[in-house]
């Protein structure tokens, strides 16, 4: 009997998926385990597996168009099989309704199963009409219930919407203003990531009430001590692997930073697991190195610079960009000196970090020029209160400026 394929839920934040490219074709013998999609989430493009064997006798997810989890994307079954029943089953009520949406636009001609079926003339209960086509009839104001589908059992569909919209009276031409009110533009089409990265920030700032600790710390002695290990480690260290290590002592001894709000308890973590920002094309994906606080320096910089690679490559498994219990950002690479971050939810904090910069300070009477660099912590007010995020800054500026405290 064929088998219905749904778009699965590969990261625990995704909604829907998109298949950046199909690797079989309709009519294609299918093994189970077969590569038989990439598909795009909210974090990375992975490659989907054929959960069954079979021939592939339906497509119903067009390249990269959006497809809610559940959605159909693809039907598997024998050679030649009557696949009509399982499509019928893809109306409105159905989970896996999407489907007709987007296949409408991908039948492909060269299926040799028979994917569809005459229509069987009786009436229906209700309306039949494809997602896609109520979307586009209420957008254009178009009555469903006054046009005849031309889908399957009498199904209205994408082609059905247009071709009334080109027998639709035009509405009058509004006048034409004296001069030009807008300038011309260009609409990007929003990725999977950059959709969730609206939503969870969204979010963030509108449930977590954010308040904001600045301190500036003499990076000096850690640029020293920097140099004299990159002399000696084959894996060379960065001031952000400095900064990972620092902040997981700190969190040991400040465990309400290590931390997240549940509504019912402040939720403390046993592990620190902290998570740093990658800039990528399509916005921000944020890689976790795990146990941060039990690893030395040379292991977090070899760990970093591998998860940052496969980051820009889209190539992040799941386990490798979820689970932070704390995040940093840093701009300072930008020459950016101080910014806010929004945190990473359900987290209860995230570190900003500014560029290092010589400037004149005060020491002991005489102005001299230090390295120095300016942090800001976000909190989240319910799980942080300020003393607390106060003394966690505290506790990294020292462990920045005596650096071989990490050591310890």
């Amino acid at each position: 009997m064929a088998e219905v394929i749904e778009m699965p839920r590969l990261s625990d934040t995704m909604t829907e998926g998109v298949v950046a490219r199909w690797l079989k074709k309709v009519g294609d013998p299918v093994k189970p385990g077969d590569l038989l999609a990439e598909i795009e989430t909210d974090k990375a493009t992975m490659e989907f597996e054929a959960p069954v064997g079979g021939t592939l006798l339906h497509i119903g997810a067009e390249e990269g168009k959006p497809v809610p989890i559940g959605a159909i994307i693809a039907i598997i079954g024998k050679p030649g099989e009557d696949i009509s029943a399982l499509l019928a089953q893809t109306g409105p009520s159905s989970p896996v309704a999407p489907a007709a949406a987007s296949s409408e636009t991908k039948a492909p001609a060269s299926t040799s199963a028979p994917a569809t079926s005459t229509p069987t003339g009786g009436a229906p209960e209700r309306l039949k009409a494809s997602p896609l086509a109520r979307a586009m009839a209420r957008e254009a104001g178009l009555d469903l219930h006054t046009l005849q589908g031309t889908g399957e059992g009498g199904r209205i569909i994408k082609r059905d919407i247009e071709a009334a919209l080109q027998t639709a009276p035009k509405p009058a031409t509004p006048p034409v203003p004296a001069a030009p009110v807008a300038s011309s533009y260009t609409d990007q089409p929003l990725t999977q990531m950059r959709k969730t990265i609206a939503r969870r920030l969204t979010a963030s700032m509108q449930e977590a009430p954010h308040f904001y600790l600045s301190l500036s710390i003499s990076m000096e002695r850690a640029a020293e001590w920097r140099e004299r290990l990159n002399a000696l480690s084959e894996t060379k260290i960065s001031f952000n692997d400095l900064l990972i290590k620092a902040c997981a002592h700190a969190l040991r001894k400040h465990p309400l930073l290590n931390a997240s709000w549940t509504g019912e308890s402040i939720r403390i973590y046993h592990e620190v697991h902290i998570g740093f920002a990658v800039a990528v094309e399509e916005g921000l994906i944020v890689p976790v190195v795990r146990h941060a606080d039990r690893k030395g320096l040379a292991e977090i910089a070899a760990e970093t610079r591998l998860l940052a690679e496969k980051a820009r490559a889209r190539k992040l498994a799941p386990e490798e960009y979820s689970g932070s219990t704390f995040s940093l950002s840093n701009l300072g690479m930008y020459g950016i000196e101080h910014f806010t971050a929004v945190i990473n939810p359900p987290e209860a904090a995230i570190l900003a970090v500014g560029a290092i910069q010589p400037l004149p300070v005060v020491k002991e009477g005489s102005i001299v020029i230090e390295r120095r660099m300016q942090v800001t912590l976000s909190c989240d007010h319910r799980v942080v209160d300020g003393a607390t995020g106060a003394q966690f800054l505290q506790t990294l500026k020292q462990l920045l400026e005596e650096p071989e405290r990490l050591l310890l």
